[in-house]
């Protein structure tokens, strides 16, 4: 593990020295048809977003093969060369007759990963690309996007950007969950665990709909009091859908009083010495447990940047996330955990879905993760990811989680019974699935509808 040095900005400097492209440039209007445009509707061809996705990563093999081997992109005198690294499949959009989006995760020769956006026109087989900006570097947006009343969409500069184009929602939401995948073929048997969301204080949880195969059960584990779907499957359930949908009211969470609860599961610390070293000498000459809790989150954000590229991120692996000082949320945090509870300060994990706050229905990006420390008598919600990416929020990520999301599970290192055979569940959000004894990944997919003013309702959440 690399000692920690004072001052670390990484991705912070060079973000200031990025060349930001047309905050106020309009995007087309969704789904509308200008009363001048003159197409029949029978001449424009049904596009889907399969379509899009072939268009757009065409494109971007073309110009790689162009471009010995990187796609090559310049704007204002700067020169990138880029590998292609994720298409996002759940924001492909269809803006109206022959006028699509896409976004395109890149990576350039630093390591650097820049979300980057693409305005396309044409016919499936055929599309060119119109527009080519960069929306953010390393999670960390240039600009955000609002949607007009007359429904076209327009960039707003981040500091002008209100907290819901930032991704957070206050009071409450309300929302259908939708969670899907599809099994792989079965030789023989296979088993499978999915998170089963809970009501609790924050979050009131009603199943709508669950169209399951194989045998399904619901197990309890008692550590964490998570509540987890369990599946026995056969041969006969190869290919087959999994469709479970949940009614969520979820409540903006701020400090709250912790119940009698033992504490000491919370604070086992790290094995590793050098946790306790890099937490002591960031909160040396600091007295009271807020202060100490914030100096370690400051210092996290200032430490680790967004980036989900290259090998071992993404596992909740602290000494990863300390060495290589980048990854995902679960990186952030359980690096935050392990110096919190190396001094004393108890900490603890959660995992769910963000909702996205500045539109009502659509796909999701993944799963999202965030965690709570214990200090003058409350659990304080804490989530640092979030606050790396908007720097204008992370005041509020100190102490507040927004209502925009929904909790599957709490803890790491989960054991139940039956449990899989390699052993406890390292986080629970995406489907375990074991086939004669092997860990097999499988696509999931998660989709949301908002209920219509859901900050007005009067509905109580438990």
């Amino acid at each position: 593990m690399i000692a920690y040095k004072s001052g670390a900005q990484g991705t912070k400097a060079l973000l200031k020295k990025t060349v930001f492209l047309g905050f106020c440039a309009s995007f087309f209007s969704a789904g509308c048809v200008s009363k001048n445009n003159s197409l029949q509707e029978s001449a424009i061809p049904n596009v889907v977003t399969k379509d899009i996705q072939i268009g757009i990563e065409k494109y971007i093999e073309d110009k790689t093969n162009g471009g010995n081997g990187y796609f090559r992109f310049s704007s204002d005198g700067d020169e990138f060369s880029f590998k292609l690294v994720k298409v996002h499949t759940e924001y492909l959009s269809n803006l109206g007759p022959r006028r699509h989006f896409a976004c395109v995760d890149l990576v350039d020769t630093e390591g650097d990963v820049y979300d980057v956006d693409f305005f396309l026109a044409g016919d499936p087989e055929e599309m060119s690309v119109t527009e080519t900006t960069l929306h953010k570097l390393n999670g960390q947006p240039f600009y955000a996007w609002e949607q007009s009343r007359n429904k076209t969409w327009k960039r707003v500069p981040i500091e002008n950007a209100s907290p819901e184009l930032l991704g957070v929602k206050k009071g409450l939401d309300q929302f259908e969950f939708k969670y899907s995948a599809k099994l792989p073929t079965i030789k023989n048997s296979a088993r499978m665990w999915i998170p089963l969301p809970s009501s609790d204080q924050f979050q009131d949880v009603e199943i709508k709909i669950n169209k399951s195969p194989g045998k399904s059960s619901v197990l309890n584990e008692s550590t964490h009091g998570n509540k987890i779907l369990f599946y026995e499957l056969s041969p006969k359930d190869s290919g087959m859908n999994l469709d479970l949908r949940f009614s969520v009211i979820r409540k903006e969470k701020a400090a709250y009083d912790a119940t009698d609860e033992d504490l000491s599961m919370y604070l086992t610390p790290p094995k590793e010495e050098t946790f306790k070293n890099i937490a002591e000498g960031i909160v040396k000459g600091k007295s009271g447990e807020l202060v100490r809790s914030r100096a370690l989150y400051d210092h996290v954000i200032d430490r680790i940047s967004y980036i989900k590229y290259g090998t071992g991120w993404g596992k909740g692996d602290a000494v990863y996330a300390c060495d290589a000082r980048t990854g995902n949320c679960t990186d952030f945090h359980a690096y935050f955990i392990a110096l919190a509870r190396s001094i004393g300060i108890p900490a603890r994990f959660a995992i769910g879905a963000s909702i996205p706050s500045a539109r009502d229905e659509g796909g999701i990006s993944g799963y999202h993760c965030w965690a709570e420390f214990y200090a003058e008598g409350k659990w304080w919600p804490v989530d640092i990811s979030e606050a790396d990416k908007y720097t204008a929020l992370s005041t509020y990520y100190f102490g507040h989680h927004p209502a925009n999301r929904v909790e599957f599970s709490r803890g790491r290192n989960l054991v139940i019974d039956p449990g899989p055979d390699s052993g406890p569940i390292n986080f629970l959000a995406y489907p375990v699935f074991e086939s004669d004894g092997e860990i097999v990944k499988i696509p999931v997919k998660f989709s949301f509808k908002r209920k219509k003013n859901s900050n007005k309702t009067t509905v109580s959440v438990r």
